[in-house]
């Protein structure tokens, strides 16, 4: 058999594998039983099948904590994304306390896309004790579709201490800066004249802004 033909028929084994997988047992208990499968296909289908059943968003969470499969962990995040809610927001933000960095990013990436769930926590992130919390707080901020993100902004500028949060604040204001923010921006400037970095970032967000 030419070496095509046999990828073919591999290919084509295993989409019927998948579609066998599929259409097991459909229930919510069942697809929760179908959580702890071996079989990866399985376990995919179960948790993106799941993603019609908000009741199911700890198991989901559970398992993306333990899920080693970086394929099934994106199914997971998708099923999570489309059940949204509360709780979901939650489980979420306990994320970016994660040690692992695809979890942190994934969360992120969910919650830039929750705008109405995720404002009555922006000011609490701004404010956590760690300052990694302060930044992943402004990265969330850099794709909120939010008319207070500019305001969330300014008012790191003004009140943070800690230099790399106030750089990051700072290049995202460059993106969403108006005019009537710049006398803040040239304080901040002041406060920090000798930090030759930050300074350079602000005097890049101004020209933007202006430019803008």
């Amino acid at each position: 058999m030419a070496l095509k033909q046999y990828i073919k028929v591999e290919e084509r084994h295993q989409l019927e594998l998948e579609n066998e997988e599929r259409f097991k047992k459909r229930d919510y208990e069942g697809l929760i039983e179908q959580l702890n499968s071996e079989t990866l296909s399985e376990r995919r289908w179960a948790i993106r099948d799941l993603s019609e059943y908000p009741e199911a968003t700890g198991y989901l969470f559970d398992l993306l904590g333990k899920e080693p499969e970086v394929a099934e962990r994106e199914a997971l995040f998708d099923s999570l994304q489309h059940i949204g809610g509360e709780p979901v927001i939650d489980g979420l933000l306990d994320l970016l306390h994660s040690e692992n960095a695809g979890l942190r990013n994934g969360a992120i990436e969910i919650l830039q896309s929750k705008p109405d769930g995720v404002a009555e926590h922006i000011e609490e992130l701004l404010n956590d004790l760690d300052s990694d919390m302060r930044i992943f707080a402004i990265d969330i901020l850099q794709k909120l579709a939010h008319s207070k993100t500019p305001e969330w902004l300014i008012s790191v500028v003004n009140k943070e201490q800690h230099i790399n949060v106030l750089a990051t604040a700072v290049d995202r204001l460059a993106e969403v800066g108006t005019l009537d923010m710049l006398p803040e921006l040239e304080r901040l400037k002041q406060r920090f004249i000798g930090e030759d970095y930050l300074c350079f970032a602000i005097d890049m967000a101004i020209a933007r802004i202006q430019g803008n």
